[in-house]
């Protein structure tokens, strides 16, 4: 099952934001989650929260549905950063 999540209008370099995304693309979740606690960025935080919004939205859409989630299976298919309006 995939799940999504958007995160908009961070007040974060896309150039930066993209160093974080590139260092957990491809990882398990429990994992993606751990490295980004312990990542000295600025977008660390964001793309961690933005990482268990798209957890959360799972177990939500399992929820509804018929099906189950096993959170420990999930991986970070894809991460995208691009870049925003400038001030």
């Amino acid at each position: 099952m995939e799940s999504t999540a958007i995160l908009r209008f961070a007040r974060v370099s896309a150039r930066k934001a993209r160093l974080v995304a590139d260092l957990v693309r491809g990882m398990d979740v429990p994992d993606a989650i751990e490295a980004l606690m312990f990542t000295p960025k600025k977008s660390a935080p964001l793309v961690k929260k933005l990482i268990e919004s798209a957890v959360a939205n799972a177990e939500h859409a399992a929820a509804n549905g018929d099906g189950s989630v096993d959170v420990d299976s999930m991986y970070v298919k894809t991460i995208h950063v691009d870049q925003g309006p400038q001030l």
